[in-house]
């Protein structure tokens, strides 16, 4: 697959750097990669393209038609690129869930890396209870978040 996106990659930048666009081919093109492309995304780019690359191909007089297939053929540019430039580091490493009391924590805008005092604790949750207070303009559930994240801190002090 790494290979028809490099393919496909080389297609659009010829087209791209053309004097003059083949729109026929682009849409041509954007219709292979709609069709028949297994990132999802670059399927999304190619099929949001194609109606505006299928006008360019039969109305090429009209120079915002022309405009905005060349915007639409730079935002699948992009794509292609992004999906064939290689990775490096730990990018693709899904985020860390954080642990229980660690959720309470930034619930209530506690800090993480230190023990905390009953009065802290108490004071953070008055602090954040005003605004989610039902009574303030704030949700039930959103209130019982808190009350439930002030109770385990506490049990766990």
């Amino acid at each position: 697959m790494d290979s028809k996106l490099r393919q496909w990659q080389l297609d659009i930048e010829r087209i791209w750097s053309a004097a003059a666009p083949d729109w026929r081919e682009a849409a041509r093109l954007a219709e292979v990669m709609a069709r028949t492309s297994a990132e999802v995304i670059l399927r999304h780019a190619a099929a949001q393209a194609l109606p505006i690359l299928r006008r360019a191909s039969l109305e090429a007089a009209d120079p915002g038609i022309a405009d905005a297939a060349q915007r639409r053929l730079g935002i699948m540019r992009e794509v292609l690129h992004t999906l064939t430039t290689p990775k490096f580091g730990r990018r693709e490493v899904p985020a860390r869930r954080p642990t229980p009391e660690e959720y309470h924590r930034q619930l209530l805008g506690l800090p993480l890396g230190r023990r905390l005092t009953l009065s802290e604790i108490h004071s953070a949750y008055k602090r954040v209870a005003k605004s989610a207070h039902p009574d303030a303009g704030g949700s039930a559930r959103e209130f019982q978040g808190l009350s439930a994240a002030r109770e385990a801190l506490m049990k766990e002090r």
